[in-house]
């Protein structure tokens, strides 16, 4: 017989035998896959982005069905999804999802904060804070590169002509990705209902403060004594808002000489649950 009829047939064989090897160990070796997670999958928004903590929207489906991820566990699709996945899983849907929208917790912009150097780096704040802790003189407000707008995978965020970002919240989604990207950690993820903000993180002492912004916090603690539901405490020189306890009646808004608070007074003034002891 030829040799090259030889060959044929012998490699026609091996490839048999490693179809067979094969198509057995695929029936031995089958991972079995919850179907439920495939529905869930489906009702995701497939944005892919990681927030729910799992890699991708077929991994936080695997998630919930495998018991390792809350059903409430994509921001992205908010209680509008959690509800769908409750159906799915055959369980009471949650009632206490709020959609939650992303706050830049700084006002200092390049007219209001003030430079001690020149930055002619690439543009991304994490670089320019690699070059001396960045070119602004408060070593705690936004270096105004727009990091977090390029992170943002919604398109929530933009910069302002004052290189500020400035957050669309009807197209935010909460998925926290900005407040990952931030390397001063200047983003935070809060209740959309939630109007007052202290759009400040420095912990610097008043008078820096006034030294490296006209709108920083100087821990004047007037916001503090003002507030009817004590939730704004000193934290380091620092006024933060407890938003467990704020009503959006802007008291605090009055007070603060230097305009640190804002007011988003579209936002109706929100109702507080107490604890009774």
């Amino acid at each position: 017989m030829d040799v090259s009829w030889l060959s044929m047939i012998s490699m026609g064989l091996v490839g048999a035998f490693f179809a067979l090897v094969l198509a057995y160990a695929s029936r031995v070796f089958a991972v079995e896959t919850d179907p439920r997670a495939a529905a869930i999958e489906e009702i995701l928004p497939g944005a892919n982005c990681g927030a729910c903590g799992f890699t991708g929207c077929s991994g936080f489906a695997e998630g919930v069905t495998a018991g390792k991820a809350e059903i409430s566990g994509c921001p992205v699709g908010g209680a509008d999804v959690a509800n769908a996945i409750a159906e799915i899983m055959g369980i009471a849907a949650p009632t206490d999802v709020k959609r939650k929208v992303a706050q830049l917790l700084c006002a200092g912009d390049c007219e209001q904060a003030k430079n001690r150097a020149e930055y002619n780096g690439v543009a991304d704040c994490r670089a320019a804070l690699l070059v001396g802790g960045g070119p602004k003189m408060c070593t705690y407000g936004c270096l105004g590169f727009g990091t977090c707008a390029i992170a943002c995978p919604f398109d929530a965020i933009s910069m302002n002509e004052h290189d500020l970002p400035v957050v669309d919240e009807e197209a935010c989604t909460g998925c926290g990705i900005c407040v990952e990207a931030c390397p001063r950690d200047l983003f935070q993820l809060v209740e959309e209902q939630q109007g007052v903000h202290i759009r400040c993180r420095s912990f610097a002492r008043g008078k820096e403060v006034r030294q490296a912004c006209d709108v920083g916090c100087i821990g004047c603690r007037r916001c503090a004594r003002e507030c009817p539901e004590e939730a704004i405490e000193m934290v380091d020189n620092l006024a933060v808002i407890d938003y467990e306890k704020c009503t959006n009646c802007g008291a605090c808004v009055a007070v603060c000489p230097t305009n640190t608070i804002h007011w988003q007074k579209e936002k109706p003034e929100v109702k507080k649950l107490v604890a009774v002891s």
